[in-house]
């Protein structure tokens, strides 16, 4: 495997890893060592090793890697980031061309980290990134294989959307990473939506009930993509096999302790057999799922994001119509 082609793998992986070169400067960091660092991946490049990592001893050893091109290794080492937090890690440094190769696997939560709903989706994306990227090299083998026209276009959707997943997670698990806000065409957002769903195998229904009169929300499209996405989904896997998407426009709506004089309301409205009772009081909640496979995480994924935005999910189910809504203030929009 070619460099590029490596540091690309290396972008989607979940472990920590860092290029440094003969200075024990940082030539190159990934994302995942970045975050775990509270460092960005361009600010990172050009510092010594030391200062990133915050302990007297690692110049000297890393000193030694190089000069004898040994392997040297730490087990359940203590890491201070540059703001000061603390993770607990297994951490080599592995000579290469005239450097090192900094590999950094994080075995614990800094103390008085992420909530515990944080902790568990940043857990969850940790988990998602490897299987990610060999998903999205096994789709472009397919793309450059395949002489069908729509088996090649299906298979750049397996890329985009692996990507899209991968660009998700390196975003949960940036601490304190916050919506890059921009104005947003929910109705563009929908149709995505209806695309992609429509390229299941066995595709659900699709309704739509479009105000043409809703203006754009200001949000984080790529966030909100996934919200109307884990909806969907959500419907789908519980037994819908139609689906109506639904905007609207409401006017002092109470959330909270605030009342917002504007809001978008987007619902996803399917026909399936409704929410469990016993499920209704902690449906958002990680880890709660009304099926035997299920992960619990895609609602509480959902409910985060749409409080990210100033917003809220709600939901209201009986047998046969369950509506999700999405609530987004508009007047943010207008700022």
């Amino acid at each position: 495997m070619d460099t590029a082609s490596w540091r690309a793998l290396a972008e989607q992986m979940s472990t920590g890893l860092a290029l440094v070169d003969g200075e024990l400067r940082v030539t190159w960091i990934n994302p995942a060592l970045a975050e775990w660092l509270d460092a960005g991946p361009r600010s990172a490049v050009g510092q010594p090793l030391q200062l990133l990592l915050q302990e007297p001893d690692w110049l000297a050893q890393a000193g030694r890697a190089l000069r004898e091109a040994e392997v040297v290794q730490w087990r359940g080492v203590i890491l201070r980031t540059v703001r000061g937090r603390e993770w607990t890690a297994d951490v080599a440094l592995q000579p290469v061309d005239g450097g090192l190769l900094l590999e950094v696997h994080v075995l614990a939560q800094p103390v008085g980290g992420a909530s515990p709903l944080s902790a568990t989706l940043r857990g969850f994306a940790h988990e998602m990134k490897n299987p990610l990227a060999g998903l999205r090299g096994a789709a472009q083998l397919l793309q450059r294989r395949v002489g069908d026209g729509d088996l090649e276009a299906l298979a750049g959707l397996v890329i985009a959307e692996a990507d899209r997943l991968a660009s998700l997670a390196n975003r949960l698990l940036h601490h304190g990473g916050a919506p890059r806000l921009g104005p947003v065409n929910i109705h563009e957002q929908l149709e995505w939506l209806c695309g992609l769903l429509q390229a299941e195998p066995e595709p659900p229904q699709l309704r739509h009930d479009y105000d043409p009169s809703v203006p754009d929300v200001k949000g984080d499209a790529e966030r909100l993509q996934q919200v109307l996405l884990n909806l969907a989904r959500n419907a789908i896997e519980a037994g819908a096999r139609t689906l109506t998407l639904r905007t609207r426009v409401e006017h002092g709506l109470r959330m909270g302790d605030r009342v917002l004089r504007m809001a978008l309301r987007v619902d996803v409205i399917d026909d399936g057999p409704g929410v469990p009772a016993a499920l209704r009081d902690t449906l958002f909640e990680p880890l709660v799922s009304g099926r035997a496979d299920g992960t619990g995480l895609g609602l509480a994924l959902a409910r985060e994001m749409a409080r990210e935005h100033g917003g809220e999910l709600r939901f209201a189910s009986r047998p046969g119509e369950t509506v999700f809504s999405l609530y987004l203030p508009l007047e943010r929009a207008h700022e």
